[in-house]
């Protein structure tokens, strides 16, 4: 049985030891598209900060590690799979064979259409290469300007102030993180980072990203010759040379910028910057499934056991859509504790040991600057949901509390951590609330561990009386 697994990221080389662990003689191949041993892109901005070095990413250490497990790592890109011959077909037109087949290539940075954002000295914070360039330009005191404050974006900013450089944050949201905390949380994230010294624009977007040379006039048309005068009248009558022409004027010098690149913003300001880091996003990498007959949404569609529509073929990590059962949706959600559990359900499929995937995780727990945040499940809130929040702004805490009917769905924190463990158990857990219990939180919602131990044991005597 040979199997292949398209991705060197942690979900790959999981998904690779777990097929070794209970499959000894089968063939694996992973195939991943960088020059580096196999890395994880979460380890950058300690690498950025000097806390490790590039071997200190790597996802395992030794250069034997993969070659006593006997799982081959070949460099390639995916360019298409041809399910019909059950192959993949390599950028460079090769094609690797495969029985059971893993995508797991991960996502990439979802780049906004600006003008001049391909140009020199515009990094996204994605890859060893893009890490080396950063580290080169984000000297302390040097003018770094970062485009995208979510989740992402928050933890390169952090690792970014670290470095000592004068740094400005351009969120197009109204609020930082906006894709994980509510306004009152967004808004406290904001303020904390502009008293750490961060420049922080919200509900702005970067228009363009200028250079001098963009902006050097065209030379000047010559000026007209000058009317012959009396020596080259007479020179040219007796048949002489004409005497020499005067040197010409030298162009007028073109101002300097005082920086590499002038963004320009929608709201009309124009920032200096040494260097622009993008981080807006990212995307899953699927362009290469386009005709391949394996269904794809936002992501390559799975099935409880991480099979996509075609036997055999299965999906795991940024590049997978699973089913979550606290939203009743399927999502993309791109976090590496969802990567690791979907590659080992996938491989122990691919192995023959039948499992199944519980539900996909949706926490974040984000440390910005020294403020820690948490957000779970539905922390929208739903229609017809209920709501209550308590905040300290001068402290730093809030809690936001969503509901739908009897059942917490979702929450966002800032200051709790004491709280994150019950959080994740009364949403994950599903837990039904009393109207006692569920009354209490809606006016306190410091209770959530008295809530937790009244509620769900309760729930689970009565599961095993059942």
């Amino acid at each position: 049985m040979k199997h292949v697994i398209l991705g060197a990221g942690p979900a790959g080389v999981i998904a690779a030891e777990t097929i070794r662990k209970h499959a000894p003689n089968d063939e694996i191949v992973i195939i991943g598209d960088e020059p580096e041993a196999p890395y994880s892109r979460m380890a950058i901005p300690y690498l950025l900060i000097g806390k490790v070095g590039e071997e200190g990413t790597h996802l395992r250490h030794g250069a034997d590690h993969f070659g006593k497990l006997r799982i081959t790592l070949q460099r390639g890109r995916a360019q298409s799979v041809d399910i019909g011959q059950r192959c993949v077909v390599l950028a460079d037109g090769s094609r690797v064979a495969f029985d059971k087949l893993l995508i797991a290539t991960g996502s990439s940075p979802a780049s906004p259409p600006v003008p001049g954002i391909d140009g020199p000295g515009v990094h996204p914070c994605w890859t060893l290469a893009d890490a080396r360039a950063i580290m080169a330009l984000a000297q302390p005191g040097a003018r770094v300007l970062q485009m995208g404050a979510g989740f992402i974006g928050c933890i390169i900013m952090e690792s970014l102030a670290m470095r000592g450089v004068k740094l400005s944050v351009v969120e197009m949201g109204d609020r930082m993180v906006p894709r994980m905390m509510g306004p009152t949380a967004g808004g406290m994230i904001k303020d904390w980072c502009e008293k750490k010294g961060v420049t922080v624009y919200t509900g702005a977007r970067v228009d363009a990203i200028e250079r001098p040379s963009d902006a050097r006039a065209a030379p000047p048309a010559a000026a007209p010759a000058p009317e012959p005068g009396l020596l080259t009248k007479l020179a040219q009558v007796v048949g002489l040379a004409s005497p020499p022409a005067p040197p010409a004027a030298a162009p007028a010098p073109v101002a300097a910028s005082t920086a590499p690149m002038t963004v320009r913003l929608s709201t009309g300001q124009r920032l200096e910057a040494d260097l622009v880091i993008s981080a807006t996003g990212v995307k899953p990498n699927i362009g290469f499934l386009e005709t391949s007959g394996i269904r794809c949404l936002v992501g390559v569609l799975t099935d409880e056991h991480l099979q996509t529509n075609v036997p055999g073929i299965y999906a795991a990590g940024d590049c997978a859509e699973a089913f979550d059962k606290v939203s009743g949706q399927t999502i993309v959600s791109a976090i590496q504790p969802n990567a690791a559990e979907q590659a080992r359900v996938a491989a122990l499929n691919m192995a023959g040991q039948a499992a199944e995937l519980k539900g996909v995780t949706q926490i974040n727990v984000l440390d910005t600057l020294g403020m820690i945040s948490a957000s779970f499940g539905n922390w929208q809130g739903v229609p017809g949901g209920e709501h209550t929040e308590l905040a300290d702004r001068a402290a730093g805490k809030l809690l936001s509390l969503q509901f739908s009917g009897d059942k917490l769905i979702g929450c966002n924190a800032i200051g709790w951590t004491e709280h994150v463990g019950v959080m994740r158990g009364l949403v994950e857990g599903e837990v039904r609330l009393s109207p006692e219990w569920k009354q209490r939180l809606m006016n306190d919602p410091t209770l959530l561990m008295e809530a937790y131990l009244a509620n769900a044991q309760g729930q689970q005597a009565m599961a095993h009386v059942r």
